[in-house]
């Protein structure tokens, strides 16, 4: 016997195909492991503030960190700088990491995180090359170093802030990019902020110090940009 199917029967079989291949797609790559949603759940511990991430661990390391060099440069330019403006700058770095570190440490402490005690190498010897610089090769060091440095930091903060579903870490962000943005502004009230360099090495990771020009020497700003005396913001309030 043959089955006859009509026109309109034809169209309920070929609707009903069209449904079973869109839907299989959807709930087949919900059920997969390795999707984005289940990787971020894989790499994020439960606490009461919202899921922490791997991303959210790895910032409070670095908030840490960059308290461990950027006091101790901080101080340094406080004691050894020739120039009030880079004083300033170093007055800044002090009482930010000062706050910040204190900040991070609490953070820590509630969310059961171990924080690092050393700088990294590459911070270590960011600090070996401010101790062994003098005069204007040092003032020069020490902002364009520490600039290239919070540029990094600044783009990191408002990624973290953004993205993170942990209050506290939000919470730190947000002190994070006001005392970052305090430490740009103050080393760039400087003077010695070489910004085609910034400019020449964004996006990607800048190079560790600056570098002499092929000529020899060491690359200064003209005297008459050279500031003597500025006064900058005040420092970031809690």
């Amino acid at each position: 016997m043959r089955t006859v199917i009509s026109g309109t029967g034809l169209i309920v079989v070929a609707l009903a195909a069209t449904l079973v291949a869109l839907v299989f797609p959807v709930w087949s790559y919900a059920d997969r492991s390795g999707t984005g949603q289940a990787k971020l759940d894989a790499a994020s511990v439960p606490t009461r503030w919202g899921p922490l991430s791997a991303a959210d661990r790895d910032f409070l390391v670095r908030v840490k960190r960059a308290g461990l060099w950027e006091l101790p440069a901080g101080q340094q330019a406080i004691e050894r700088a020739p120039t009030r403006a880079v004083v300033e700058a170093g007055e800044h770095l002090v009482e930010g990491h000062t706050f910040l570190d204190a900040r991070v440490r609490e953070v820590a402490a509630q969310l059961g995180m171990e924080l690092p005690s050393q700088p990294t190498e590459e911070q270590q010897g960011w600090l070996r090359e401010f101790t062994e610089a003098r005069g204007a090769e040092y003032e020069w060091k020490f902002a364009n170093i520490l600039r290239r440095a919070h540029g990094k930091v600044f783009a990191l903060v408002a990624q973290i802030r953004d993205s993170t579903r942990n209050s506290l870490v939000r919470r730190l962000a947000e002190d994070a990019n006001t005392t970052v943005l305090d430490h740009i502004t103050m080393l760039e009230a400087t003077g010695q902020v070489d910004f085609d360099a910034i400019a020449a090495n964004s996006p990607g990771t800048p190079p560790p110090s600056p570098v002499s020009p092929p000529g020899g020497g060491f690359p200064l700003p003209p005297p008459a940009t050279r500031p003597k005396e500025q006064t900058g913001p005040s420092s970031p309030t809690s």
